[in-house]
């Protein structure tokens, strides 16, 4: 629990964080300090978006409707891109205690019914709209967990298509030098 009292017009406040040990006491600071952090980055932007992995259940689902046109190889690719994107939806749920397939289908459904802010309730379980519950998060962290995952999926498909170009394995006493790797 939080509480900031007696300091309407303060330039600057005292924090004491209290744990059974020192172990606790460490991890209290680091989750006080991410969450100072991200008060910041969506007071610097001037930018949120709901939480609860409801913007990437949205990008997933609309990624998967725009992957129906496409076809061949780039819609398989695309859709793979869209089920990463529920990776964070589907860990937090693993971390509440929800079985995660029954979350995340029910988040789909959710989406599918028009309800573009549901996200995961993390202290209720299921699935709830994050605006009515002021769970919300900088439009930093979202984009920045989207380019971060762009960048390794390009990056793997580099690799893969190098590896796949060459056709051929390199044999015994072979480096990955020899073949222009």
């Amino acid at each position: 629990m939080t509480f900031l009292t007696g300091c309407p017009e303060a330039k600057s406040v005292s924090v004491l964080l209290r744990g059974g040990t020192e172990h606790v006491v460490d991890e209290i600071r680091r989750a006080f300090d991410d969450a100072v952090g991200v008060v910041a980055v969506a007071w610097e932007d001037g930018a949120v978006l709901t939480g609860g992995g409801s913007v990437l259940a949205s990008l997933s689902r609309e990624l998967r409707t725009y992957a129906e046109g496409v076809g061949g190889r780039e819609q398989m690719a695309i859709e793979a891109f869209a089920s990463a994107l529920e990776i964070v939806p589907r860990t937090l749920a693993e971390n509440a205690g929800l079985d995660p397939v029954t979350t995340i289908i029910e988040l789909r459904k959710a989406h599918a019914d028009g309800q573009v802010h549901a996200g995961i309730n993390v202290y209720e379980g299921g699935v709830a709209d994050m605006l009515a519950g002021h769970v919300l998060e900088p439009v930093r962290v979202v984009e920045q967990a989207i380019q971060s995952a762009t960048e390794t999926a390009t990056m793997i498909l580099r690799i893969d298509d190098v590896i796949s170009s060459k056709g051929v394995i390199p044999s015994e006493g072979e480096g990955m030098d020899d073949f222009g790797m």
